[in-house]
């Protein structure tokens, strides 16, 4: 998983104005501190706000971003998120915001993995499943059990465009199964028929591993390297949850 994606804490808009709230005027402080290149200043605003409110999980959350994406110290990141779940054991932001972090590093696959089937179990959503396939995918290597949950995710969300593109990178990259990326290629190019990086993939896997009649090729090798210059966009990781 990418860890470096912070928009699993950002669901809210946070007011670009001050406001009657203390905390939205505490967390667009902090926002515009860290946005200007001063993340200690940042912290030191909401360590501020949180010494008169302990119990705001907004403010500390925020903190927790602050961190790890701008101060770059994940352990401090960390220690707010377990904050949060010391006083709701069950908040499903900071298991989410916990799983983001942690996946960078492997050594953390069995909390990771116990994290994420807590998510699924209480939050059984697209998002979820597309956290959890990225996981299995990338921490694990396990790209059947990849598949099983991008399709978790598409039977629920049957139109969403991430959902199928990051499938297809799947198909084409790791399960090589060239019938099934054809027709999620197919799928994105309807949705997405501008698409440079689509159409040129779509075009090299129908000429290097189909036959005239439309039949897969029996022999031939279709060039990782080109898929690659495919997948040289961004998936998402992580699930907006607050």
């Amino acid at each position: 998983m990418d860890a470096g994606d912070a928009r699993i804490y950002t669901r809210h808009p946070i007011p670009t104005a001050m406001s009657s709230d203390p905390t939205y005027d505490a967390i667009s402080k902090a926002k515009r501190q860290s946005e200007s290149g001063n993340p200690k200043g940042a912290v030191k605003t909401l360590e501020d706000y949180l010494a008169t409110d302990p119990h705001n999980v907004k403010a500390r959350m925020e903190l927790a971003r602050i961190a790890v994406y701008d101060l770059k110290d994940k352990e401090y990141g960390l220690m707010q998120l377990e904050a949060i779940l010391d006083l709701d054991p069950d908040n499903l932001d900071a298991i989410a915001a916990q799983i983001t972090v942690l996946s960078a590093d492997k050594r953390n696959n069995r909390v990771v993995k116990e994290k994420l089937e807590k998510l699924e179990r209480e939050m059984p959503c697209a998002k979820v499943y597309n956290m959890c396939a990225r996981f299995y995918k990338f921490q694990l290597g396990d790209f059947k059990g990849a598949e099983q949950y991008y399709l978790k995710a598409i039977e629920l969300e049957p139109n969403e465009y991430e959902w199928h593109l990051n499938y297809s990178v799947l198909l084409l990259n790791d399960l090589r199964d060239w019938v099934k990326a054809k027709r999620e290629l197919e799928f994105l190019l309807e949705m997405n028929p501008g698409d440079p990086k689509l159409q040129k993939a779509y075009n090299r896997l129908i000429t290097e591993k189909f036959d005239a009649n439309g039949n897969v090729k029996k022999k031939g090798l279709f060039r990782r390297r080109a898929l690659r210059r495919f997948c040289g966009f961004q998936q998402s990781v992580a699930c907006a949850y607050y």
